[in-house]
């Protein structure tokens, strides 16, 4: 594979908490498994430390971050004025794949947030990252650690492909269960509104705090992370739509295809990757960014894909899809 943007460099893999806690209390940038991609990590209280994800990732300053804590009564410790469905939503799906976008303290460095006055709280499930971040006195920041825009890593091995020596120790966890970011919300004049679609699905939200808004992506300025049009890219040009009808346009092409549940007749099978034959979104999530992956290291000119039912996690697959494609 051709990406210059890919480390020729290997990383420290493995499983030694006391080794991870050691570099991140040092400043050091640390991958962590969550339920949903591998986090880049960094101590969130330390704008020094923070500054050292945007370099590595080279992710522009004002995309704001997600800190990670172990536990929902410590987040009090920076953040003010937490609204009583945020307290409803963190005791229905926390830990797992959910952010809540909170009035942050000052202690939370500006870096973190973009200069923006909310900051994204997220408590992750793995048991390992778990343990990590309960034995740190602070919370970190954690973007997927990939390259700024290109396909999030659900494996050990995936960080250490992308990013390699620019991260001081890679934590393996093994793969991520869900494989898409967390669902996050933000709280206004009373009102959650759901502004990115993730692990959380819209339908489990709104069984416990009734309707919510949920609002499109941003294509600048974004008001909480993950929220930038064109995203999770993989390096081959990728379209996304009605495949039989692509697959037409693009007659003569060496086209990879990414499908739901089965694959396109006539196309060459070692080309399609599919999410999920049973046609369970769960599987078809935690297959997704591996999928695409795969596809982006073939020889291929064009990557196609199709969209899954609008339900459940198929809500989060589709979102990320159309930002691959940047539609």
């Amino acid at each position: 594979m051709n990406n210059h943007w890919l480390s020729i460099f290997a990383a420290m893999i493995g499983t030694d908490l006391q080794y991870a806690q050691q570099r991140l209390v040092s400043g050091e940038l640390v991958a962590i498994p969550t339920e949903t991609v591998y986090g880049l990590a960094a101590n969130a209280l330390s704008a020094i430390a923070v500054a050292k994800i945007f370099e590595a990732k080279d992710r522009p300053s004002f995309d704001p971050l997600i800190v990670h804590t172990s536990a929902w009564d410590r987040v009090e410790q920076w953040v003010q004025d937490i609204p009583a469905l945020a307290h409803q939503l963190a005791a229905a799906f926390m830990p797992g794949p959910l952010t809540l976008l909170l009035p942050k303290k000052q202690i939370i460095p500006d870096l973190v947030t973009a200069g923006l006055p909310r900051v994204g709280i997220r408590l992750p499930s793995h048991p390992m990252t778990q343990s990590l971040l309960a034995q740190l006195d602070f919370p970190v920041a954690a973007p997927s650690a990939n390259p700024f825009g290109y396909i999030s890593p659900t494996t050990a091995q995936h960080v250490d492909d992308q990013l390699g020596s620019k991260v001081s120790y890679i934590l393996d966890g093994g793969s991520c269960e869900v494989g898409v970011e967390s669902t996050i919300i933000s709280f206004e004049e009373e009102r959650a509104v759901i502004l990115r679609k993730g692990g959380t699905p819209v339908e489990a939200i709104e069984a416990v705090i009734g309707p919510v808004e949920v609002r499109a992506h941003s294509t600048s300025n974004p008001t909480a992370p993950g929220m930038l049009k064109s995203h999770y890219a993989p390096r081959i040009p990728f379209l996304l739509g009605n495949t039989a009808e692509l697959v037409k346009q693009h007659a003569g092409k060496k086209l990879g295809v990414l499908a739901f549940s089965k694959p396109i007749e006539h196309q060459d099978v070692r080309f399609q990757q599919i999410l999920s034959p049973t046609r369970n979104l769960s599987e078809a999530a935690q297959r997704l960014f591996a999928s695409m992956r795969e596809m982006d290291q073939m020889d291929l000119d064009l990557i196609i894909a199709e969209y899954l039912p609008e339900e459940g996690l198929g809500r989060a697959i589709n979102d990320r899809l159309r930002r691959a494609a940047a539609i």
